[in-house]
């Protein structure tokens, strides 16, 4: 079987070399130049749209775009992914610009090059489902399975709710934690380092991943409007005195 990678950035390339492991011929196409990943061919865009399985790698707010040139390139037999972090618009898009005849399904697999540099045993992949689920939708199923992640059902909704509040909040404080350039201490407490570990999990990211996560989950505003009254009413208790 081949599997495709669309996009070769920080995520991208991580995705690509895990996906090598499985025993498949990977192919992966970049609109920039990068070194290949270990274990992954660079292929033309056509072979990469052509593949057996083909993920996206892109950013969010590039993606919609992307869709637009390249969507009604795919082949058809080729099953068709994206791998963003929020799930509603992008499998939106997809339903608008990829033909009805290629099968489409949206995932997430919720981690990346710093939660998975030890491995991926056990990690959440999320699977939502655009299309009537099939045996394309098992292939990439047991494809998930194999590489030995808890795979997690859900619609796109679902998924966005959840993870405003998840992935979202933690995107959200970590960017916090970085502008107060909070720095290692020799009295650190273990929790001190926990928020240290924080910043360094979600700033290795790109700027334009935390405000994609932001800006096209749906249920992000309804987080830091939930946040920003929790940090108000901490603040009102503490200087109106009041007693635990």
């Amino acid at each position: 079987m081949k599997i495709g990678v669309y996009g070769l950035g920080r995520f991208g390339s991580f995705w690509a070399e895990s996906l090598s492991g499985t025993g498949n011929e990977v192919v992966a196409y970049s609109r920039s130049k990068h070194t290949p990943p270990k274990g992954v061919r660079i292929a033309t865009e056509e072979e990469v749209l052509n593949s057996d399985l083909l993920f996206f790698s892109v950013a969010i707010s590039s993606f919609e775009d992307v869709l637009k040139t390249v969507g009604k390139k795919i082949g058809k037999n080729t099953i068709a992914m994206d791998t963003c972090s929020v799930k509603k618009y992008p499998m939106e898009w997809m339903s608008k610009s990829i033909p009805d005849d290629v099968y489409t399904l949206g995932t997430h697999p919720m981690f990346g090059p710093d939660s998975g540099k030890n491995g991926l045993l056990g990690l959440p992949v999320v699977m939502c489902p655009i299309k009537e689920k099939d045996d394309r939708y098992e292939k990439v199923k047991n494809l998930f399975l194999s590489m030995n992640l808890k795979v997690i059902e859900m619609t796109g909704d679902e998924h966005d709710r959840d993870a405003a509040f998840s992935q979202g909040v933690t995107h959200f404080i970590g960017r916090v934690l970085k502008e107060m350039k909070l720095e290692e201490k020799e009295i650190a407490t273990k929790g001190y380092i926990s928020l240290l570990e924080i910043v360094e999990q979600t700033c290795h990211d790109p700027l334009q991943l935390f405000y994609d996560l932001q800006r096209y989950n749906p249920y992000t505003r309804d987080m830091r409007h939930s946040l920003r009254i929790a940090l108000e009413n901490v603040g009102y208790r503490l200087e109106n005195g009041e007693k635990a």
